[in-house]
């Protein structure tokens, strides 16, 4: 039975899936699906930095864990849409709030580096 007594026990299982979660693609993934489904391409694009691979290692971990869904139409070339689950979506208002905590704080972070930088 895994130890439910909170994160910082290594058995607890919300630690697995908070590393799972909390990486800056899948933060970004789900940011970008929050606005509905979107073709595999269309997230590369949208996502700067991300290779082919990492996205596709990414949206398979985040299909795993149930909040991501992946469609495939039988099109030539074959067309695959992912979006955000029932799950996934509940996650969204979470991750944007985190994303909204870090613009109204960006530059209090900044000036924290630059005097951490000097003091050493």
């Amino acid at each position: 039975m895994p130890d439910l007594s909170g994160p910082f026990s290594a058995t607890c299982p919300t630690r697995v899936l908070l590393d799972q979660l909390a990486d800056k693609w899948s933060v970004l993934i789900l940011l970008a699906l929050g606005g509905g489904p979107v073709r595999f391409n269309a997230l590369r694009r949208r996502i700067e930095g991300i290779s082919q691979k990492m996205l596709g290692h990414t949206l398979r971990r985040l299909e795993e864990n149930g909040l991501v869904s992946r469609h495939v139409y039988p099109t030539v070339p074959v067309t695959v849409e992912y979006a955000a689950t029932p799950l996934g979506t509940s996650l969204v208002p979470i991750v944007d709030a985190l994303r909204h905590w870090a613009i109204a704080h960006i530059a209090e972070v900044g000036a924290a580096r630059a005097r951490f930088a000097v003091r050493d």
